[in-house]
């Protein structure tokens, strides 16, 4: 680690913090649980939306309710992205003429981002139509990001409400998180981005002259197109000179925009945020990180004030901070050491023993290890999955951090909003060990917490980790799974346990050495992608039904106060041992066996 490493991280925490305190402040009045809300704020725009689409503002739904409105809602959300993909072909907005995709990646790409996923298994530049990129993508980037937050929303409710039945109104919720919240804040970040050169417009693929002409191996095909092998079946291939190249363009930086706010990830061209046109300086990368973590962060404090004690969530952000920061260390720790096969051939000895220029396979020179690094910590904690660099070519330790920091359940910041509730659910856990520690009943926020609430935190919890050890073992004994790989031994096992495991935790970052575009990924990923989502977040609206319905116990002398260090504590050591138990011996057969094996 250098003087830089420390002093980039140090700088993005400061201006984080900074940020994030009027932020949390601002949501808690924008989804304040007032009954005149609506007369209050001068919200004619959000009637005219209300009663367009038939919705009671006013109706107070029960968790069933709410949850049945969230699946309807993001059902019809893929079939439409499915569509649109299918029939692109005849849809205006596609200079390039891109064909339709095929039906298992469509429904693959239509989970993924309405599931807020946003996995990838095809490059943007060459497969997807402007229309599609906007009507459908990113519309989802929005949709899926203000379903989490709605999400959010009711299950703290579930906390404050005191012998209720309903715990909010899902169309409100999620109209006012895009109208109040994610609008405002996508508008100012695109334009902040478009200062720095992400490109926003709507014109054809533009073809350039090289700077100098080269020649590359063009298959020969057939009249009919197809390609022509020799008697050994291998292609045929002729040099051809190579004297223009194809610039894609695109209304990029609007979606780059919501993706980064969203923690949706999903990039505009293939090379997502180390591609220039996304992310052309080291200022946009600063942006784009600070966004990722801007309203994962914020929602804690919304979350304090919302329950009445601003020290809950500052108490919750404390947690997710602890465990972060010596992470995002790690992995910018393992960066700057190289690689440690190259230590073993005596190349550029350093004193130190290490790469004097550190391991910058697969990195941005603009960004350099230290912003890369972070980058890649910030991404994989709040399931965001935009990658300014190729984590297949982190070092096995350096790409042990961000593949643990998925399995730990993407709360550490997480989603936005699904981070924060999936961290209530741990938090409902930790009180429980305590509450057996001292035989008594526990409880959390002045709830008892009993027998039905920690099934619902137990599923939520236990599901996401449930989905990545056996999807992993279904997928190294498919033969069609393996030959997908592009390293031999631990490494090809990390590539399907770390694409596994940001399908299962709605990351959507992948290693990169995985042809992800193929039946059985797209597939398997998608059931992943959809039973995460989807189970956790039922499970977590079904506990809030059942405290709202309870009373509020005040707090007495044997009450764990869920504010102190102690309580941080435990709730790190709690989030921490589940991933360690679940996970270590996957992790031994791959980050860890494939260090062991290049150390020596």
């Amino acid at each position: 680690m250098t003087a830089n490493d420390f002093i980039q991280i140090g700088i993005f925490l400061v201006v984080l913090l900074v940020l994030i305190k009027p932020m949390g402040s601002y949501m808690a009045h924008v989804f304040a649980d007032e009954p005149n809300r609506l007369t209050r704020t001068g919200a004619g725009f959000e009637r005219v939306i209300y009663r367009l689409c038939g919705v009671d503002a006013h109706e107070d739904m029960g968790w069933k309710r709410y949850a049945i409105a969230m699946l309807l809602f993001n059902v019809c959300g893929m079939v439409l992205v499915y569509v649109f993909q299918r029939v692109q072909q005849w849809l205006p907005l596609n200079p390039q003429h891109f064909p339709a995709l095929s039906p298992d990646l469509s429904i693959n790409t239509a989970i993924s981002f309405v599931t807020n996923t946003n996995w990838q298994a095809y490059s943007g530049e060459s497969s997807m139509s402007y229309l599609t990129q906007m009507a459908a993508l990113a519309v989802q980037n929005f949709m899926s990001a203000a379903t989490g937050i709605a999400v959010l929303i009711a299950v703290v409710r579930g906390f404050v409400r005191k012998t209720a039945k309903g715990i909010g109104n899902f169309w409100v919720d999620l109209t006012r998180t895009t109208l109040y919240v994610l609008m405002p804040l996508s508008f100012l970040l695109a334009m902040l981005l478009v200062s720095q050169g992400v490109i926003q417009n709507f014109k054809a693929y533009v073809d350039v002259p090289v700077v100098q002409t080269t020649t590359y191996a063009n298959p020969v095909t057939d009249a009919a197109g197809n390609p022509v092998k020799d008697a050994a079946g291998n292609p045929v291939t002729k040099l051809a000179p190579l004297t223009t190249q194809t610039l894609p363009m695109g209304p990029a930086a609007s979606q780059i925009a919501i993706k980064m706010l969203g923690t949706n990830g999903g990039g505009f061209f293939g090379a997502n945020s180390a591609h220039p046109y996304e992310n052309p300086t080291p200022f946009s990368n600063f942006l784009e990180m600070l966004a990722i973590f801007l309203i994962p962060g914020a929602l804690c404090l919304t979350f304090g004030e919302m329950v009445g004690d601003k020290r809950q969530g500052w108490a919750i952000l404390a947690t997710m901070l602890l465990i972060f920061i010596p992470l995002a260390i790690g992995v910018t720790a393992a960066e700057q050491a190289g690689n440690p096969v190259l230590h073993t051939l005596s190349i550029d000895q350093h004193a130190s023993a290490l790469q004097s220029g550190g391991n910058m396979e697969g990195k941005e020179t603009r960004f350099g290890i230290a912003a890369s690094s972070l980058f890649t910590a910030i991404t994989t904690a709040a399931s965001c999955g935009a990658v300014n660099n190729m984590h297949d070519s982190l070092t096995p330790l350096g790409g042990l951090v961000p593949m643990w920091l998925m399995q730990l359940g993407e709360v550490i910041f997480g989603g936005v909003g699904s981070g924060l509730y999936g961290m209530l659910a741990f938090a409902v856990v930790a009180v429980f060990i305590a509450g057996l520690m001292v035989g008594r009943t526990p409880e959390y926020l002045g709830k008892k917490i009993e027998a039905y609430e920690m099934k619902m935190a137990s599923l939520a919890v236990l599901i996401p980790c449930a989905l990545v050890v056996i999807c992993t073992a279904i997928a190294v004994m498919t033969p069609s799974a393996v030959a997908t790989v592009g390293n031999p031994g631990a490494h090809s096992f990390s590539e399907m346990l770390y694409a596994v495991t940001s399908a299962s935790n709605n990351n959507g970052s992948a290693f990169g050495g995985l042809t992800a575009n193929i039946p059985f990924w797209n597939v398997m990923l998608s059931v992943c992608m959809f039973w995460a989502r989807y189970t956790l977040a039922i499970a977590m609206l079904a506990l809030a039904g059942s405290v709202a319905a309870k009373k509020h116990v005040p707090a007495s002398a044997g009450t764990l106060p869920t504010h102190t260090p102690l309580f941080v504590t435990l709730l790190a050591s709690v989030v921490i041992v589940v991933g360690a138990l679940t996970f270590l011996p996957a992790l031994a057969l791959g980050p860890i066996a494939e260090y062991l094996m290049s150390a020596h």
